[in-house]
């Protein structure tokens, strides 16, 4: 039998099955949380002006420490009207332009003002040039202000508007077909004949996919038979970017995905990875389809999920860093010797610690729902006293 293959060697051979979708141009209000699918560069500087920091007045630095004339205002969004002449200031607030002939700000919690004559009531600025804001200091036209590939957070659209962008290149959003598999689940809210229970995965893969740019479809339970698995693969796979099956994976007699999808012709690119939960994970393609066979336990489906599906949309979305990436954090309590896989167990956070907690089984989803945080434990990791650090993947 072939070794199973390392999580990072299954993670690659994925993503390799991937082939960024159609580019186009969507409104910033469409573009949040995909990824650039080009450069972003500024079309204007950002100051456009050198700009006031603060509230106060605009004067010239040699001509401290006063008094000054005041004989003009600026206020944000409008442009000086007059220079700042030797012996005089210009009343100034924040974000708006510095007149020409001032080069610093004497802030306003240091002047004091006599109708039109400005007396320095306290340390003044401490250097020329203090206060303000350089044209083009944040970027200048023609910057790269977002990199391709660059998730579009709330704050990257914010940056993409303040260099001019009304629209922004983006892949298409990939659409994925959910089924679930097996003879035993039924849809959640009908009744249960004998030997059967409800079908989690669906609603929590679905759930999953929610806050992901992606369209998706799913469909009742399907059952343990060739013909009925093989007719609802060639139609998911006909219309889906990504298609995700959960159960009937292993080895069983009545594990009949893999049999299903390779009788449709698809090409099985790997089968089990050296991980727990998870073992049991299929990749391959069925024609332009990409085909991810999740575990049926619920929290391998989750996890795998995690690190399999969420990185495939991500690549499929044009995302220059699609793996999910770990963080660096204190044990709360301590961990046992682990075996010869990698695991990952379900942890809380608290206190900036982080605890595996109690019952660690892949059919366990209510100790998942607790979770926050998973643990990655290496193969054949030695045992670890509280206060050592661990690499934590955080749930969000």
């Amino acid at each position: 039998m072939k070794p199973l293959l390392s999580l990072a060697e299954a993670q690659a051979r994925t993503l390799a099955l991937a082939t960024p979708l159609p580019r186009r141009d969507v409104p910033l209000a469409h573009a949040a949380g995909r990824w650039l699918a080009g450069p972003g560069a500024a079309t204007v500087d950002h100051p456009f002006a050198d700009l006031s920091a603060m509230d106060g007045y605009a004067i010239r630095f040699d001509d401290l420490p006063g008094p000054w004339t005041v004989t003009a205002e600026v206020a944000a969004g409008t442009m000086p009207a007059r220079a700042v002449g030797p012996g005089e200031a210009a009343r100034i607030f924040t974000g708006a332009p510095v007149p020409p002939g001032a080069d610093t700000i004497l802030i306003q919690e240091e002047a004091a003002r006599d109708g039109g004559t400005l007396h320095l009531s306290g340390e003044g600025p401490p250097a020329r040039g203090a206060h303000i804001r350089r044209q083009g200091e944040g970027f200048r036209t023609g910057d790269t202000v977002l990199e391709t590939g660059a998730k579009l957070t709330p704050a990257a659209i914010g940056l993409a508007a303040m260099a001019g962008h009304a629209t922004l290149p983006v892949h298409e959003t990939p659409r994925i077909a959910l089924l679930s598999t097996g003879d035993e689940l039924a849809p959640p809210g009908t009744a249960l004949k004998p030997g059967q229970i409800y079908n989690s995965n669906g609603p929590m893969l679905a759930a999953l996919l929610s806050a992901e740019p992606v369209t998706f479809v799913t469909s009742p339970p399907l059952p343990d038979r060739l013909d009925a698995l093989r007719a609802t693969i060639r139609d998911a796979a006909a219309t889906s970017d990504i298609l995700v099956l959960t159960g009937g994976a292993s080895v069983g007699d009545h594990d009949l995905v893999r049999p299903a999808l390779e009788a449709e012709g698809a090409a099985i690119d790997f089968w089990r990875v050296a991980m727990k939960p998870g073992k049991p994970l299929m990749a391959g393609r069925l024609r332009d389809c990409v085909v991810l066979g999740l575990p049926g336990n619920p929290v391998s489906a989750f996890v795998t999920a995690i690190l399999f599906l969420k990185p495939l949309i991500a690549a499929l979305g044009g995302a220059a860093d699609p793996l999910p990436r770990t963080v660096s954090i204190p044990l709360a309590a301590p961990l046992p010797a682990n075996g010869a896989r990698l695991e990952f167990l379900r942890a809380a956070l608290a206190g900036g610690a982080v605890r595996a907690l109690q019952g660690q089984e892949s059919h366990a989803l209510q100790v998942l729902a607790a979770a926050d945080a998973l643990i990655l434990r290496p193969p054949h990791a030695p045992a670890a006293d509280v206060g050592m650090f661990a690499d934590v993947l955080i749930l969000s």
